[in-house]
């Protein structure tokens, strides 16, 4: 049976490929540049393009039965505002009219815990919460939110999806991109954190996740994929032990976060360069929202690894890419 796969060269695509193929499927993969270097990745039929191109998606779907859209754009960088808007909507729109046109396919979108709207004075969010327009809430965010309404009016057409939000996801991949910076951040040994909390989950999760609810007769649902909250002095603390590192040590007081992203803000915009902390993710670093996991560890019994297991299997396995060769030691 066919698959198809966007953001194959994506963590989760890295890991949700191979696991396909395991399982027996046929799988076909978007890529752009090069072809990603993943287990099996001779088995796969890759194919050179991009989401925001819809001729080259109903081609591609010719034969499928079920699509993963992993591609994305993460970025907090007032820069990246309008290609968030390309890439995370109108590519996601693309995706949603490409199967509707092709019938008979089940779509597994990837969203974001973003997307989950933000109710004032409540700690723990479920997939029920309301999103709130008016809220004051990054680019990134409403990107995630606005896809998503892109596959609920594919479901509204007849569109058979799931849509799945994961917390920050935890893997070993390129640590110049996502969250897998806050590793290079620890083994760089630097010295500040935030007194927040964040929400994590193992990619090996979220595949496993990804493939129950795609597999099911569960459909027009979403599910929030968290494994568990950590604060962020919590979790540099277990990197730098795996690490063999210096953990961070000095906390960064609100106000001083607030002067910093001006700050920072200021440099961007003098030198076209994108700033290392914004506005949004100032402020994300201090949240302390819960991410409820209840709905699918009832749907599929679903239960998660621990967040301090899935810090030490991405540190062992970051050390040996680093001892490879096959990861540089980032400055």
């Amino acid at each position: 049976m066919m698959v198809f796969v966007t953001g194959g060269s994506g963590l989760i695509g890295s890991f949700l490929i191979p696991e396909l193929l395991r399982q027996g499927y046929q799988v076909k993969a978007i890529y752009r540049g090069s072809i990603p270097a993943i287990a099996g990745t001779d088995q796969v039929q890759w194919i050179e393009g991009d989401i925001l191109d819809p001729a080259l998606l109903r081609d591609a779907l010719v034969g499928v039965k079920y699509v993963f859209h992993c591609a994305g754009l993460v970025s907090y960088a007032p820069q990246d505002e309008e290609l968030l808007k390309q890439v995370n909507i109108e590519g996601t729109a693309n995706v949603v009219d490409a199967c509707l046109e092709t019938g008979s396919i089940k779509l597994c979108h990837v969203s974001s815990i973003a997307a989950v709207g933000r109710p004032k004075n409540t700690e723990v969010l479920t997939e029920k919460a309301k999103w709130d327009p008016a809220a004051d809430l990054s680019a990134y965010a409403s990107s995630k939110y606005l896809a998503e309404l892109e596959v609920w009016r594919g479901v509204a057409e007849g569109l058979d999806a799931v849509v799945v939000n994961p917390s920050i996801i935890l893997g070993p991949a390129d640590w110049n991109r996502s969250s897998t910076q806050l590793f290079r951040y620890v083994y760089n040994e630097r010295s500040f954190y935030t007194d927040g909390e964040a929400n994590f989950v193992d990619v090996r999760d979220v595949v496993n996740a990804m493939l129950q609810l795609t597999f099911s007769e569960i459909s027009g649902e979403r599910f929030i994929l968290n494994a568990e909250r950590m604060s962020y002095k919590a979790f540099f603390e277990k990197a730098a032990t795996c690490f063999e590192k210096k953990a961070p040590s000095r906390k960064v007081p609100p106000m001083l976060a607030e002067i910093v992203w001006r700050l920072e803000h200021a440099r961007s915009w003098l030198t076209g360069r994108r700033p290392l902390i914004t506005k949004d993710t100032a402020r994300v670093a201090r949240k302390t929202h819960f991410f409820s996991n209840d709905k699918i560890r009832k749907a599929l019994g679903f239960e998660f690894r621990p967040v301090s297991e899935s810090v030490s299997w991405v540190c062992q396995e970051l050390q040996r890419q680093i001892t490879g060769g096959r990861l540089q030691k980032a400055k």
